[in-house]
């Protein structure tokens, strides 16, 4: 997954020959987990179908103000899609739209849309060498930049005219990786790192059984998602969970015992600027897991129980100049309990969450949570989604960061 990922992304083709890499570009952003719609104006047709484009993008393709063959003549709002989109992206842009974005002409409806939108507009100049090198041109790119619009520069190389230069519309997977930089140089934890900790632990007692809880991870998959949609890159080192993330920013680390978790903390906590520790670890293991399966032979079986290292106590105690968060599960004394344990492991922030709330906790899809700062200030937050928890938590901790 990338930063585009949900992003509604509007496609203006022009007609240019580079017209057919566009196909190749809608392919790449549908890829990256973008919704894509694509106008063309009408001369474009000649170099690109609007029937491949419909197919890559998974919807019609917008070409002319209403459709005169269609017996129900519906009216293709401009102002809607305008509205709708995220980024406009065109791509090729020829010297004709160019000239005309920067002058305001509104002579089909790439352009009507293009005057309506109110997202970011991107375009990717395409057209032979003399023509980018012109006066006219270069006041046309300059005038548009001016307006807000990113260009995005062609390349040097062979053109269709057969001469070699400047002109070459950037090649799509270019365009994709220009566009997410932008986007991420925009975001408030871009160039931060993030580490979360997410999941159970489980602890052995022999091959086949464990010590263990009830965690899904679900809370801190969505504290990775969220910190690597602000622009972060994530360390989220996770315990047994069904859970699963795609991400270009986020580095799954899989461990199994608190351990083996311990470990991989300080691996990485070093570097991080934000760590939060979302993870259900277990406070006591086994003293000896045994090497064969244990047999069942009598009515009642003790164990020796040790204590696992205390992974946020130890980051808090060697922490420098990262932002430390924990969360705080408590069934009794919720506000006391959190508050003491802020205080003993040395933490900016903590994240309490109560079982005795309907819809919190462990295997639910929502989360009711109080986060409590160094200042012991409070904020009481409803009944969420987790991806809603992980948003207020990343809020609060960017409030605190000036990140």
């Amino acid at each position: 997954m990338s930063v585009l990922s949900g992003k509604n992304v509007l496609v203006g083709v022009t007609a240019g020959i580079a017209a057919y890499k566009t196909a190749n570009l809608v392919r790449l952003f549908i890829k990256a987990g973008a919704n894509v719609q694509v106008i063309m104006t009408p001369a474009s047709k000649d170099f690109v179908t609007p029937l491949t484009l419909s197919t890559l993008s998974k919807n019609p393709v917008h070409s002319t103000f209403y459709n005169k063959d269609e017996e129900n003549e519906l009216w293709n709002n401009h102002v809607e899609l305008g509205l709708w989109a995220d980024l406009l992206v065109v791509a090729p842009a020829t010297a004709n739209t160019l000239s005309k974005m920067a002058n305001g002409t509104c002579d089909n409806l790439l352009l009507a849309t293009y005057l309506s939108a109110k997202s970011t507009v991107y375009f990717a100049p395409a057209m032979d060498l003399d023509m980018y090198k012109h006066p006219s041109t270069k006041n046309t790119l300059e005038k548009l930049q001016e307006f807000g619009n990113i260009m995005i520069p062609a390349e040097s190389g062979e053109l269709a005219s057969g001469l070699v230069g400047e002109g070459r519309m950037a090649e799509p997977s270019t365009i994709i990786s220009f566009i997410e930089q932008d986007i991420l140089s925009g975001l408030p934890l871009n160039g931060k790192k993030v580490l979360i900790t997410a999941g159970p632990t489980y602890e052995a007692i022999d091959p086949v059984r464990f010590i263990g809880n009830h965690s899904s991870g679900k809370m801190g998959f969505e504290l990775a998602k969220c910190a690597a949609n602000l622009g972060a890159n994530v360390y989220l080192i996770t315990g047994p969970t069904n859970e699963k993330v795609q991400h270009t920013l986020i580095k799954v680390i899989d461990v199994i015992s608190a351990q083996d978790m311990y470990n991989a903390t300080h691996t990485y906590f070093a570097e991080v600027d934000i760590a939060i520790a979302a993870a259900a670890v277990a406070d006591y293991k086994p003293l000896k897991a045994e090497n064969q399966k244990i047999k069942k032979k009598n009515d009642a079986m003790s164990l020796e129980m040790i204590k696992t290292k205390d992974i946020l106590a130890s980051m808090g105690a060697s922490k420098e100049q990262q932002f430390l968060v924990g969360f705080a599960l408590e069934t009794t004394n919720e506000i006391e309990n959190a508050t003491g344990k802020l205080e003993r492991k040395n933490l900016d922030l903590i994240v309490l969450n109560s079982l005795q709330d309907k819809g919190a906790g462990f295997k639910n899809t929502t989360n009711k949570v109080t986060i409590i700062d160094k200042s012991k200030d409070q904020i009481a937050f409803t009944l969420k989604s987790k991806t809603e928890v992980a948003s207020d938590i990343f809020n609060e901790i960017i409030k605190r960061t000036n990140a």
